[in-house]
């Protein structure tokens, strides 16, 4: 797999196929991804969001603009199986590696773009990062939902969701040329994408024409759905079953309720829904979370104790689990990735290779490509490539 992409949703992209199995081959230009320059770091261009998105990747330094950059890129393309970029069309163009520059040396690659905006639309070619995606998708605006200041989600979320739209694609895709031997050309815009995960339940009386109401989920936009304070703290909760909520009336010391025709089905509890959350947030306040997040729990309703980030990191059940890969970087020290979250029993997801430094199989991936020592020793002296030196 050859990754042409830089910052966040294309490398992470890439990085969900290396985790699978993949060869993934990361191409960066001279002056190196953008990610290399942001977060901590203890060496230059290892910073965290380098870490945290090019493991399983082998780093190629090639300079596009150079007769001997694109050359070697030709014939990476030529053993590859995979081509995924972020770049806009027409720089994409001009250097010679659109889809159909790409498919007239290799005729079965599956050729991946991601784009903001893709090419059809009034919207096409404009410029796209994470923030614009949010606005552009409805996003911010569902933060800002009932009356509140409009907000970013404080996350990436647009680029990260946009990556497992394109994970998903290129597997499809690889799965045709399986069955019939044909590439393809796949395109993965991230406004579309974003406007598919945000309106999945936000569509809501949209869903019909004519419109049976506006769109926005009222029990997931209701602008008192937030965590629940408790005597000392916050608490997650959603009890959705009968038996839930008799628990929960049970643990609060407030039995009677449960006869309460406000509480007695799931349509009657919808239809009282503000009544219904102001009486619980009444309740909770008079325990600690920890007895909360504990009784609660061991009757089965569905709730957690909100999680600092600092928490997350030291969680016992992430532990029990082996979320967390920890191991010795050849350069950096010890290192914290995140194990692949899925599990397969016959095909396991794994960390096989660390973050690479910067041009780090450089002359590893030339040598395989055919060039001799000494004409890979030209192109780094002339600045068609670069290499680490240990």
């Amino acid at each position: 797999m050859i990754d042409l992409t830089t910052v966040i949703v294309g490398p992470y992209t890439s990085q969900l196929i290396g985790d699978m199995g993949a060869d993934v081959i990361k191409v960066e230009g001279p002056d190196g991804d953008m990610s290399r320059l942001t977060g901590p770091h203890r060496n230059p261009g290892m910073t965290s969001h380098w870490m945290q998105t090019n493991r399983n990747k082998r780093s190629l330094v090639l300079d596009l603009k150079t007769t001997e950059g694109a050359e070697a890129l030709r014939r990476l393309v030529a053993t590859a199986d995979v081509f995924v970029h972020n770049m806009r069309p027409e720089p994409l163009k001009r250097l010679g590696f659109d889809y159909d520059q790409v498919r007239a040396i290799k005729p079965d690659i599956v050729f991946c773009n991601i784009w903001g905006f893709g090419r059809r639309g009034r919207y096409a070619g404009r410029a796209a990062f994470d923030d614009v995606i949010q606005g552009a998708s409805g996003l911010a605006a569902l933060e800002g939902y009932g009356g509140k200041e409009a907000r970013y989600v404080p996350m990436l979320i647009a680029d990260k969701t946009t990556a497992l739209f394109a994970a998903y694609a290129i597997s499809a895709a690889l799965y045709h040329r399986l069955a019939t031997g044909e590439g393809q050309e796949v395109e993965v815009p991230m406004f579309e994408s974003m406007v598919s995960f945000t309106m999945l339940e936000h569509l809501w009386g949209a869903s019909f024409d004519p419109p049976l109401g506006p769109p926005g989920s009222p029990r997931h936009a209701n602008p008192d759905r937030w965590p629940y304070a408790t005597a000392d703290g916050h608490i997650c909760l959603l009890p959705s079953s009968d038996k839930h909520w008799r628990a929960v009336l049970e643990i609060a010391g407030r039995p009677e309720l449960i006869e309460d025709r406000r509480f007695a089905t799931r349509k009657s509890r919808l239809e009282h829904r503000n009544e219904i959350m102001a009486i619980v947030a009444d309740l909770l306040t008079q325990r600690p979370t920890a007895f909360w997040a504990e009784a609660l729990a061991e009757a089965g309703v569905p709730c957690m104790p909100i999680a600092s980030l600092e928490e997350v990191v030291d969680d016992e059940h992430l532990s029990d689990v082996g979320f967390w890969h920890e191991s010795e970087h050849p350069t950096e020290g010890r290192i914290r990735l995140m194990n692949p979250p899925i599990g397969l029993s016959r095909s396991p997801a794994a960390i096989r290779r660390p973050p690479p430094r910067f041009g780090e199989h450089s002359h590893e991936i030339l040598s395989e490509l055919g060039y001799a020592e000494d004409t890979i020793e030209a192109m780094i002296d002339s600045g068609a490539s670069s290499a680490v030196t240990d």
